[in-house]
Parts: C-alpha cells; structure tokens; sequence
C-alpha cells in the first residue's frame, strides 16, 4: 500500500483538532454539570457524571464537522448534557414519595390541556403548589420527557448564530415561537430563562446576580422550562 503525505496530514490534522477540542471544552462539561447537579443529594456520585459528560463530548468531537456552519459548543451541548442526564437517570437520586407524587401528577397532566400550570396540576393532585414545584425539579432525573428536546433546541437557536441555509427557515420558525411563548412567561421566570442560555450562567452566578438563593434561582428555571414548553405545545399542536 502506497504512503500519501497528503491524507497522512489531513488526518493527523483532524486528530489534533479533535483533541484540542477536547481539551478546550472540558471546563466547558464542568459547566453544563455545575447547572444540572445543583440541590442533589451529596451521595451522587458528580465524577461519574462528569466522566459521561465527558464522554459525550468525546462523541461531539469525534463527529463535529465545522463545514456545516454549527459552532462547537451548540453542537456538543445536547450530547453532554444527554449523557449526564442519562446517568443521573440510571442513579435515580429521586426518593420513592417523589416518584409517587410524579405519577400523580403525570395521571393528571395527561388529563389536562395544554397549556398546563402548576396550579392546575396543584388543583387537581391535591398536592400543594410547593410540591408540585418540587416535582417539576425532579422530574429532569427521570425518563425523558418532551421538553428536554426543547430545551436543547432552545439552547441551541440562542447560542448559534451562525446562518445554515439547509435548514435556517424552520430554526428561524422554531426561535419565532419560542420568542413569543418566552414573552409570555412571567419576569423573574424569563430573566433567568434568559441568563441561562443566552449568558451561559450557573444558577449560582445568576443567583449572585439577581440576590437569589441557589435553590430559588433552581425553582425559577424549572418553572419557567415548564410553562414555557406548555406555551410552545399550546402554539405548536
């Protein structure tokens, strides 16, 4: 078999950008953990879940290719942030009273139209709007669920600004619904929506921000991830 310099090279190219990728995204893995792991029991083991976020990094940079237009970071969001997801899931740091109030409420969710709120899910559970709140929190431990793929794409049509024509007018439709459902949503729910995804910020750095608990800045997002998946089924059915 003949040696080509030329595709020795472009391969050894690919390899040390893959690397540096790697490399130069691990705080990045620590990050998105740093969001997902905030009030979860000090038993969880946050090296394993950094070890798959890792891991779906790895993955991102093994099949990332820059031709097509998306920056790095928005490609790889989704398989990180997956990944871990999928090995809180496996650990299931959720209490068994929990999992029974989530079935309560997923009896009556399916019963509801959308858009749902808290307070109807309160209503009709008979548990307080505390705990439903609580539920909504927990709840992205679980199985997947709808709105994770929301959640990503609204991740991904904030951070990406980058113009790919193959598909620029259904993101464009994508970012124009979610923008009004967004308006929707009450103040402190869209500021720190908001702070989230377009700033990048952990909910302690929004919490230092805004003068918020840690824990209130938590509620806050998974209120607002809620009602404004909600406001985008409502519009999208």
């Amino acid at each position: 078999m003949n040696f080509n310099p030329e595709e020795a090279y472009r391969k050894a190219a690919r390899e040390n950008s893959r690397e540096r990728l790697i490399v130069e995204n691990l705080p990045y893995v620590r990050k998105i953990l740093s969001k997902l792991t905030v009030d979860l029991p000090s038993h969880v083991d946050r090296d394993g879940l950094e070890s798959a976020g890792v891991v779906g990094l790895i993955e991102a940079a093994n099949s990332y290719d820059p031709a097509r237009g998306a920056a790095f970071r928005t490609y790889a969001y989704p398989r990180i942030h997956g990944a871990i997801v999928d090995e809180l899931r496996k650990t299931s740091p959720v209490s068994q009273h929990m999992l029974e109030q989530l079935g309560k409420l997923r009896d009556a969710y399916q019963q509801l139209s959308a858009p749902v709120t808290p307070e109807e899910l309160a209503r009709h559970t008979g548990l307080t709007l505390d705990q439903v709140q609580a539920c909504l929190e927990a709840s992205r431990f679980l199985a997947p669920q709808a709105w994770n793929d929301l959640y990503c794409t609204l991740h991904s049509s904030w951070r990406d600004s980058t113009e790919r024509p193959e598909h620029n007018l259904e993101l464009e439709e994508i970012k124009k619904v979610l923008t009004e459902c967004i308006q929707r949503l009450p103040e402190k729910q869209r500021l720190v929506l908001t702070m989230y995804h377009t700033d990048d910020l952990t909910l302690a750095e929004i919490g230092e921000v805004l003068g918020y608990s840690e824990s209130y800045v938590s509620r806050l997002l998974s209120e607002a991830s809620f009602q404004l998946k909600e406001l985008y089924r409502k519009e999208t059915e």
